[in-house]
């Protein structure tokens, strides 16, 4: 995370001191870098400029209007999972011929927006979806374009929460099951084959599931062309993982395209790539500051005003993040063992267990780094707790790219009897 570092003592982001930014909007706060951001997506398009391709950053990894019209400026097109996400990304300016929309459960409201958008490709996942978008295009006078995303039955090697390529995953269309689906699909009236699409998994950190995963769909292509359904886009799903601990280096983007473009260039395909961690995770942090230190005789604890409810992803599946005090001063301070935990009334409420950490006091402002995907994306209101102000950093200036809440916000929809 280079966008993040000590400079005068204080650890910034880009050119901005995270401890002047407390100051100006508190905490928690989520600071996101656009260098970082930009940094991210340009990986992948350069990494894929040998293919017509198009790089659809997958909108529910961080859904900030400020993060996606960043994206959608530098030319990134839309993965949507969602009717609300489809909302979000044509506000935010993704021209409607870049947005693809994935996802098991797809209402027919949704579908009927998404046509009505004249979206670029909807990644088909069941008989069913399939039947009810043919009906719905129909019925508007229009055909669907569509890809079939085909679970190809490859074990990803990552947390069981986050593996969506297995056949027991309620993700896709069975492999053994694809020929079929495909002649039902090249039948249909009202949709138009134009793609195949996989997406095994996420924060992968190696190369070779990926591999056996397009040579799979590459193979389903081929044997499609035989039987005259033209398959001319696929979709190889996004899932690359990032780094979390410092010690980790899992494959960069020129790792991925040199696995992958082989296979994809023989087939003479346009690429579509739905990555999302890769490119915000690691463009963000949590800004948070101690409250407290306790300690039982048995354990310490760090209390501090972030919790699960701004990135509950420790909790859910365990996941890592590195911790660092915004003071570089504290870095020299001794080591112990604590457990960082927030103000929620859970014992699952940790940002980290058991780690060792430079003493920190009262006041100290912490950073929760590699927060940029999944943490305000997934965040609530659980405790009845508004949630946080998000930042974007643009060299020596930020703009607030979604206030705080504030307790008004919290009831506006309700009613008291």
């Amino acid at each position: 995370m280079e966008h993040f570092a000590y400079r005068h003592s204080d650890l910034c982001c880009e050119q901005v001191s995270l401890r002047s930014l407390a100051a100006d909007v508190g905490t928690p706060a989520y600071v996101y870098s656009k260098a970082a951001l930009l940094e991210g997506y340009r990986g992948y398009d350069d990494a894929f400029a040998d293919v017509p391709h198009v790089v659809c950053y997958s909108v529910k990894a961080n859904a900030n209007l400020g993060v996606l019209g960043t994206l959608a400026r530098a030319g990134a097109g839309a993965d949507i999972v969602s009717g609300g996400e489809l909302f979000r990304a044509l506000r935010a300016g993704f021209p409607p011929g870049k947005i693809i929309f994935s996802g098991v459960g797809k209402t027919r409201d949704e579908l009927r927006d998404a046509l009505k958008a004249e979206i670029l490709m909807f990644n088909v996942e069941s008989l069913g979806e399939l039947r009810a978008l043919d009906e719905i295009a129909r019925e508007m006078g229009v055909r669907a374009p569509v890809a079939l995303r085909v679970n190809p039955d490859v074990d990803p090697e990552t947390h069981p929460y986050i593996a969506t390529g297995l056949k027991t995953s309620k993700f896709g269309i069975p492999f053994a099951q694809a020929l079929e689906a495909y002649a039902e699909a090249a039948s249909l009236k009202g949709v138009e084959v134009v793609g195949a699409d996989i997406h095994i998994g996420s924060q992968l950190t190696r190369t070779s599931p990926l591999a056996d995963a397009v040579a799979r769909v590459a193979a389903l292509v081929k044997t499609l062309r035989e039987r005259s359904v033209e398959v001319r886009v696929v979709d190889v799903g996004g899932g690359l993982g990032i780094r979390y601990r410092k010690d980790e280096a899992p494959p960069t983007h020129r790792d991925y395209a040199r696995v992958l473009l082989p296979v994809l260039r023989e087939l003479g395909v346009t690429v579509l790539l739905e990555p999302g961690r890769s490119i915000v995770g690691n463009a963000g942090v949590l800004l948070t500051r101690v409250l407290y230190r306790k300690d039982t005789g048995d354990k310490k604890f760090v209390v501090v005003d972030a919790a699960m409810n701004d990135l509950i992803r420790p909790a859910l599946y365990d996941a890592y993040h590195e911790i660092q005090p915004v003071a570089e001063a504290r870095l020299g301070a001794p080591a112990e063992t604590v457990d960082v935990v927030g103000p929620i009334c859970e014992s699952g409420d940790f940002l980290a267990k058991d780690r060792a950490l430079a003493r920190t006091e009262e006041g100290d402002l912490l950073a929760v780094m590699s927060a940029g995907a999944y943490g305000s994306a997934m965040a609530s209101n659980y405790n009845t707790r508004p949630r946080a102000v998000e930042v974007l950093v643009d060299g020596n200036r930020y703009t607030i790219v979604r206030r705080r809440e504030t307790y008004e916000d919290l009831v506006a929809g309700e009613t008291v009897l």
